[in-house]
């Protein structure tokens, strides 16, 4: 067997998107960091603090937020493993697969449900992204499972929308001595449990990191011709 490739299981789920170019894929994997990279932590700044919020009132009351209880029912909530933790070697495409999902809770049957908070509005550019989060949360049942943590019965998308209207704005409630509060509100989007395409995707992945050289790129791919672009300016 080569040397296993690593991979998270963000990235995994950028294979399941329509227009994934090879060629991109590829040189990301293996750049030490990508250039001209602007990530706001405030993203994850709300999702680590919506998940204090849930085991926070998990460990005062002993039960789940009513806004999670379109999950079913949630007997308690398991802390998620570190990524160094959470991680599962698949042997036959030399990968190593991991990442952590935001929230895992054990189910009155003993089952386990998987979520991944998104700190944004469900719109249609949400929606043309599901194949990325689908496999995402797909490829965390798959490192579960083979931990022993199953079955994994349900997974789940929890997005917290910014409560943003004029009626809240104009709240005198919302402002305080030293700034202002904002509300959001829960959606829950059920995810189908799918195995088979995580192995598809690790395949998929197996083929292209192991490759010594970038393959070929999508046809008319606009980051490829950003490349590109780069390249002759550099030559220039």
């Amino acid at each position: 067997m080569s040397e296993p490739a690593i991979i998270s299981a963000k990235a995994l789920g950028q294979l399941a998107l329509p227009g994934y170019c090879p060629r991109c894929f590829w040189l990301a994997m293996n750049a030490d960091r990508l250039p001209f990279q602007i990530f706001p932590g405030i993203f994850s700044a709300i999702d680590s603090y919506s998940k204090n919020v849930v085991h926070g009132w998990f460990d005062r009351h002993g039960k789940a937020p009513d806004w999670l209880g379109p999950l079913g029912e949630i007997r308690t909530y398991k802390s998620p493993p570190h990524y160094s933790k959470f991680t599962v070697l698949d042997e036959e495409n030399a990968i190593v697969l991991r990442g952590t999902p935001d929230g895992i809770f054990i189910m009155q049957d003993g089952s386990y449900a998987i979520i991944d908070y998104k700190t944004a509005r469900f719109t249609a550019y949400q929606d043309d992204l599901f194949p990325m989060y689908e496999a995402q949360l797909n490829a965390y049942a798959y490192i579960a499972e083979r931990l022993e943590v199953r079955p994994v019965s349900k997974l789940a998308l929890v997005y917290t929308e910014p409560v943003t209207g004029n009626a809240e704005a104009s709240n005198d409630s919302n402002l305080t001595q030293d700034g202002f509060r904002m509300d959001f509100k829960a959606r829950i989007l059920d995810v189908e449990i799918k195995p088979e395409l995580v192995t598809r995707l690790l395949k998929i992945a197996g083929g292209l990191l192991h490759m010594p050289s970038p393959p070929a790129g999508k046809d008319g791919c606009k980051d490829c011709a950003a490349i590109a672009s780069l390249l002759h300016l550099a030559a220039v």
